[in-house]
């Protein structure tokens, strides 16, 4: 029903009738907004919240890959050291440097690596 209608109660149809109507409309649209409104405020709510929540699973998994990080640089030095045990003889890591023309530092851990193999390193090399 629009404003500008003109309502016919009881046979009767007058400007209070108008002005009645267009009160109730207005009050409708009031309350369809104002719902409205309180369920954008809800979703708002709703969004804060898992910003919040989110933001505490951030700093759980900065944790996590911070303790993963420390774990592998653990793991790396203790390998290394575990390398620098291994004993190589100068001539291997020099028929190494020669045969394959690759720099002293990897030739002496390729043939750390294979435990002072020169053939298994030379094969490791080659593939």
């Amino acid at each position: 029903m629009s404003v500008t209608e003109t309502v016919v109660v009881n046979g009767v149809s007058g400007p209070e009738e108008q002005v009645e109507n267009a009160d109730d409309l207005n009050a409708k649209k009031t309350v369809k907004y104002d719902s409205g409104a309180a369920d954008l405020e809800k979703v708002t709510d709703y969004a804060e919240e898992k910003e919040v929540i989110s933001t505490d699973d951030i700093s759980g998994a900065m944790t996590i890959i911070g303790d993963r990080r420390l774990k592998e640089a653990a793991d790396k030095i203790a390998k290394e050291r575990e390398l620098q045990k291994v004993s190589i003889k100068k001539s291997d890591v020099e028929l190494i440097i020669r045969e394959m023309e690759i720099s002293k530092t990897l030739a002496e851990r390729t043939l750390r690596e294979c435990h002072g193999d020169v053939v298994k390193a030379l094969v490791v090399l080659t593939n």
